[in-house]
């Protein structure tokens, strides 16, 4: 008697089962899941999950940090990417018709994919910058007149923080459309500059030697390659210099450039040279 009881149970419990397991969810006449096929897609994408995980660890295993960061940042669109094949042939194999969610979704798809459209260019963009190394972490970029230490190279955007510690995000895209300075693509070392008019009549091998002078007392600038000064033009109511120095740490230029330009003042004033301002003569005639 008591078998018999243990067997309908039995019995009742693998038919509710089947029952819950056999249930369908109806979204249309033409498209339609069971909880077994839910189950089943559930299940793929976990084993998916776990295999592609595997593969990261092994290929990943000897790779330098650098490397690796790449790698990982690029593994993880493609892992989503092999997401939605395995979820699509999933729920294939679990008796919904694809194609049909498709043509119901054709519009939603189409908007979205407009929508999109930006980022997909962004993780274009961020899968040529990681492969191509054209700007690593580090390095000192100036883009759209903006200028930054790169902290972070995602897929779709890139992080940079300012000379006054404000993080810029750069949407990757904008490498593509636009022309980038890389500061420290040849290393950290720069050539920077500082322009500087004087009066006509102004002793210019004097102001030659000042020059030199201020740029070479500077801490901030490197004694090989030396400073050097350029005479580049005569100009309306100046003769214009510019004096060529080199830094260590370009991402601070400013500060340098505005102290060469205070002891340049202090220099000239100290020499009775004199940094002049656009004159002009303007003669009036009566007419009688």
């Amino acid at each position: 008697m008591q078998q018999e009881t243990l067997e309908k149970v039995k019995d009742t419990i693998v038919d509710e089962t089947t029952s819950i397991l056999d249930f369908t969810f109806v979204f249309s006449d033409e498209i339609s899941i069971t909880v077994r096929g839910l189950l089943f897609v559930v299940v793929a994408l976990l084993v998916t999950s776990f295999i592609l995980n595997l593969i990261r660890k092994f290929i990943t295993r000897k790779m330098p940090n650098n490397d690796k960061l790449k790698f990982v940042s690029v593994f993880g669109y493609i892992r989503w990417i092999v997401f939605l094949i395995i979820f699509l042939i999933a729920m294939h194999t679990s008796g919904v018709n694809v194609t049909a969610v498709f043509a119901a979704s054709a519009a939603l798809l189409i908007g979205v994919g407009l929508a999109l459209q930006t980022l997909f260019q962004d993780i274009f963009s961020g899968i040529i910058i990681l492969v191509d190394q054209s700007v690593h972490v580090g390095d000192i970029i100036e883009l759209e007149g903006k200028v930054g230490r790169v902290l972070d190279i995602r897929l779709r955007t890139t992080r940079a923080v300012t000379i006054d510690n404000k993080v810029l995000v750069i949407p990757n895209h904008l490498y593509l459309t636009n022309i980038l300075f890389n500061w420290t693509e040849n290393g950290t070392e720069t050539r920077e500059s500082v322009d500087v008019g004087v009066a006509y009549g102004s002793d210019v091998q004097l102001v030659k030697k000042i020059l030199l002078e201020v740029a070479e007392a500077q801490p901030t600038v490197l004694e090989n390659p030396a400073p050097v000064v350029l005479f580049t033009d005569f100009a309306d109511s100046s003769l214009n210099f510019k004096v060529a120095f080199t830094l260590n740490n370009s991402f601070e230029v400013r500060f340098t450039q505005s102290n060469i330009r205070f002891e340049i003042d202090k220099a000239f004033r100290e020499n009775n040279i004199t940094i002049p301002f656009p004159q002009r003569d303007v003669h009036m005639f009566s007419e009688k």
